[in-house]
C-alpha cells in the first residue's frame, strides 16, 4: 500500500515487473502500486493487472492449493474476485520471483492506503449481503494451508491476550486477511488470496471488525452482521487470534492509534487486559 523508502528495493522490484511483462506478452501502463514494504507491485496492462511478489529463495515454489493459483482451482466461482489469467515464476539471485495476470478492477478498495479505516466507508446494505453470502460460499471450499496456526495460537494467545490459549481451536475455510484495503467497494471484490485457507472459525468476521474499531457505527455492523458468528465460544476463540495477531503488529510498531481500541476489545471479550505490547518476532 505504500511505496518502500529503500531505494535499491524499488530498483529490484521495478527491473522485475519489467520482467514479468515482457515474458507475459503485457505492455503496462499507468502508476505503480505498492505492497506492504514493496514486497509486492502491480500495474495495469490494459484491461489485466499484473501483480508481482518477491520472497527468499528458498522459498521458491508454489504450493498445491494454496495462493491465488489455489485459490483459483477450489473457491467457488460465486466468491468475487479477479481472475486468474496466467501466472510466471522465476529465480534470481537470493530472490523468488512470482507474477500473476489478474482481471483490472475498477471499483476502487474501501482503503487503498491502509488495513483499517477512520470514516465510515457509506457501504449499501447489499455490500454486506454479498459479503456474508461470499465468505458463506468460502467456507464450502476445500482448504489446504492452516492459517493462523495452532502452535502460534498457544504463544501469543498469553503473550498478547494474558490468557491462556483454547484447548481447541475450530476452523473453518477462510481468506485469512480480510481487511479493508483488500475489499472493493460496490460491487464487492475479494482481493489477495495468499492467506486463504483453514481459519479460526469467526477469524475473518473478527479481523475486519478489528480493523474497524475507529469507526464505532461499521464496528457495530459487522457484530450485526455476523452475529451469528462472533456471538458463538468458537467465534469468540477466531476473533481473539485476530485480536492477538493484531495486537503483535502494534509490538512491532503498527497501528498506535488503533491500538487502545484492540486492548479494549480484547479485554472486554475475556475479562483480562492484555500486557503492554513488547517487541516479538513470533510468526503467525
Amino acid at each position: 500500500m505504500n511505496s518502500p523508502v529503500d531505494e535499491a528495493v524499488q530498483a529490484l522490484m521495478k527491473a522485475a515487473h519489467d520482467r514479468a511483462a515482457k515474458a507475459l506478452g503485457l505492455t503496462c501502463t499507468g502508476p505503480l502500486a505498492w505492497g506492504f514494504l514493496g514486497v509486492t507491485l502491480g500495474r495495469r496492462a490494459g484491461d489485466r493487472w499484473l501483480r508481482v511478489s518477491r520472497t527468499a529463495k528458498r522459498n521458491a515454489g508454489r504450493k498445491a492449493g494454496e495462493g491465488i493459483v489455489g485459490a483459483s482451482e477450489l473457491v467457488p466461482d460465486g466468491v468475487p474476485r479477479p481472475h486468474l489469467y496466467a501466472v510466471h515464476d522465476w529465480t534470481a539471485g537470493e530472490w523468488a520471483f512470482e507474477s500473476e495476470v489478474l482481471d483490472y478492477l475498477t471499483q476502487p478498495t474501501v482503503s487503498p492506503d491502509r488495513a483499517d479505516i477512520d470514516h465510515d466507508p457509506g457501504l449499501p446494505d447489499e455490500w454486506w449481503v454479498d459479503l456474508r453470502q461470499a465468505l458463506t460460499l468460502l467456507a464450502e471450499a476445500e482448504g489446504v494451508k492452516a492459517t493462523v496456526r495452532d502452535r502460534w495460537i498457544e504463544r501469543a494467545f498469553p503473550q498478547f491476550l494474558g490468557v491462556p490459549a483454547p484447548a481447541t481451536v475450530a476452523r473453518v475455510t477462510g481468506h485469512g486477511d480480510l481487511h479493508w484495503g483488500n475489499l472493493t467497494a460496490a460491487p464487492l471484490c475479494l482481493m489477495d488470496w495468499e492467506r486463504w485457507g483453514l481459519v479460526p472459525f469467526g477469524y475473518d468476521a473478527g479481523l475486519l471488525h478489528a480493523n474497524s474499531l475507529l469507526v464505532p457505527g461499521v464496528a457495530a455492523r459487522i457484530r450485526k452482521e455476523f452475529a451469528a458468528v462472533l456471538d458463538t465460544p468458537a467465534g469468540q476463540i477466531g476473533e481473539l487470534a485476530a485480536l492477538a495477531e493484531m495486537l503483535q503488529a502494534v509490538a512491532r510498531g503498527w497501528y498506535p492509534g488503533l491500538a487502545p481500541h484492540l486492548v479494549a476489545r480484547a479485554e472486554a471479550l475475556t475479562g483480562v487486559c492484555p500486557p503492554v505490547p513488547v517487541h516479538s518476532e513470533v510468526s503467525a
